[in-house]
């Protein structure tokens, strides 16, 4: 009697095993793609704000002297009795500046962009799809 107990108390079959491999394979494919992607796509976030928040300052600065900083646009915003930014952001993963082109004549600047490149390629917002690259104009341009 004791020998049909034991029968009795199987554990899983083997297709019941490979059901749940299988499914446990699917829901990995499709979660590990945006668990690796999440840091990029936060960084991107933080690329396009910091460049937001720069323009800011830069409308303001406009507003205030009539043209836009010039090559020391860093300084410019930064500093004085009442500077524009505290603190002028930098890229957050390689913790170097965000470019800043200017066009000025005669000493006065009356137009510029703000460029980054995202990691994310194919970020709705890129500029340039290839590069990543994701730009901001002035309000003059």
């Amino acid at each position: 009697m004791s020998h049909k107990l034991l029968k009795k108390q199987g554990g899983f079959t083997l297709l019941e095993l490979l059901i749940v491999i299988v499914i446990i394979g699917i829901l990995a494919v499709l979660i590990i793609p945006n668990l690796v992607s999440g840091p990029q796509r936060a960084r991107d976030s933080q690329r396009k704000s910091d460049l937001r928040n720069i323009k800011t300052a830069h409308e303001t600065y406009y507003n205030d002297n009539n043209t836009y900083p010039n090559t020391t646009w860093k300084t410019d915003l930064s500093s004085g009795s009442a500077p524009y930014m505290k603190a002028v952001p930098q890229d957050p993963k390689t913790k170097t500046d965000y470019t800043y082109t200017p066009t000025c004549a005669s000493g006065t600047c009356t137009d510029f962009s703000l460029n980054t490149t995202l990691e994310n390629k194919s970020d709705s917002q890129a500029t340039d799809k290839t590069t990543g690259a994701y730009t901001i104009y002035s309000a003059n341009h």
